[in-house]
């Protein structure tokens, strides 16, 4: 009886463990494949697409946003537009999709809306138009990294 009991526990052991560690392979290479482009395909359903591009929309958006208020010298208008995508917008995708992302799109994704916080607080509190611009710059090389190296295609 003891053996059985030892040999559940091995089976039991060594199930968990090999799912632990075939998720873990999932989640950091993400659903991915060679793109004739030369890029990262992330292979997503046509619904995980339209969710990916329309957060991406709403970041020019704000990048938009960001840019005409400093234009206008509006630091509280520069802020609010940084905060509406930093990281309080972000969480909201649906952990089938988040699974799909590579590791290194996930960490670029987080570091941008970071970035976009950092830029809120520097326009909060210093106020300084050219240091802010500096950033939503670092922003962008994000951006363009991002579209460079990863493009979304429907899975079949």
């Amino acid at each position: 009886m003891k053996n059985i009991c030892k040999l559940c526990w091995a089976i039991t052991t060594a199930l968990v463990v090999g799912t632990l560690a075939v998720g873990s392979w999932f989640f950091v290479r993400g659903t991915v494949t060679e793109g004739d482009d030369g890029r990262t395909s992330i292979l997503l359903t046509a619904g995980e697409r339209d969710f990916v591009l329309s957060e991406m929309r709403g970041l020019l958006e704000a990048v938009e946003a960001i840019t005409f208020e400093l234009s206008e010298a509006n630091m509280e208008g520069v802020a609010a537009a940084a905060r509406s995508v930093g990281m309080g917008s972000a969480g909201g995708e649906p952990m089938t999709l988040i699974a799909k992302l590579p590791l290194e799109f996930k960490k670029l994704g987080m570091e941008t809306h970071n970035a976009f916080d950092a830029l809120a607080t520097e326009a909060e509190d210093m106020g300084d138009g050219s240091v802010v611009l500096g950033r939503l710059s670092g922003i962008l090389t994000n951006c363009t990294s991002c579209h460079t190296g990863y493009r979304f295609d429907i899975a079949e």
